[in-house]
C-alpha cells in the first residue's frame, strides 16, 4: 500500500453540513459561513458531525429548543456537537459524558474551539447518574444501550423535564 495522507484526505471529503438557516457544522478549515449558530467540530475518532441522520435531527430538535438557564446532559456525547449547541444557546450547565475517552479529548478540543465554557466532559456511563440534576438529557446512541440507561436518565431527569433519544432504525421496531 502506497502512504497516504489520511489527514488530507478525510478533510479533503469532509464537508459542512448546514442543518437549517441559522446553524452549520464545519471543521476549523472551512471558511466562516457567518451564521447565528456556527459550530467548529474537528471530529477525528469521534462520532457527531450532523452528517448522520439522528445527529441532524437531535440538532434539529435543538434548535427550537430554549436552552436559557437550563442544566443539560449529553449523553454519549462523540464530538460534543449537541452539548456545544446548548452551551451555544444559553445553558447555565451541560455535561458531555462518554464511555471513550478519545470523546472526552475530542469534545474539550471542540468546546474550546468553540468558546463554550459552559460545557464539562466526563468519562464514563449513566451508571454515575443517581439524583435529579438535568431539565433536558440528550441520548443519541443505540437501540440496545438507550434501553439498558432508560431508568438511570429518568433518576437523572428533573420533573417536567425533557429526555431526547435518538438511534432507533427500523429494524428495531417490535411489531
Amino acid at each position: 500500500i502506497e502512504p497516504v495522507n489520511w489527514n488530507a484526505k478525510w478533510e479533503a471529503l469532509f464537508q459542512p453540513v448546514k442543518i437549517n438557516s441559522e446553524c452549520v457544522i464545519r471543521a476549523d478549515f472551512h471558511p466562516s459561513f457567518d451564521s447565528k449558530y456556527e459550530l467548529i467540530i474537528n471530529p477525528k475518532m469521534s462520532f457527531g458531525t450532523g452528517h448522520h441522520q439522528t445527529t441532524h435531527m437531535m440538532l434539529e430538535f435543538a434548535l427550537k429548543e430554549n436552552f436559557k438557564e437550563k442544566r443539560v446532559l449529553d449523553m454519549g456525547c462523540g464530538t460534543g456537537v449537541l452539548a456545544i449547541l446548548a452551551s451555544m444557546k444559553g445553558a447555565v450547565s451541560v455535561d458531555a459524558i462518554d464511555i471513550d475517552p478519545w470523546c472526552i479529548e475530542n469534545t474539550n478540543e471542540n468546546a474550546q474551539k468553540n468558546d463554550c465554557s459552559t460545557v464539562n466532559c466526563f468519562l464514563g456511563s449513566s451508571i454515575t447518574l443517581k439524583t435529579p440534576s438535568y431539565d433536558l438529557i440528550f441520548a443519541n446512541i443505540n437501540r440496545n444501550i438507550l434501553l439498558e440507561q432508560i431508568t438511570s436518565y429518568s433518576e437523572a431527569l428533573y420533573t417536567r423535564g425533557v429526555l431526547l433519544m435518538s438511534g432507533f432504525y427500523q429494524e428495531d421496531i417490535v411489531s
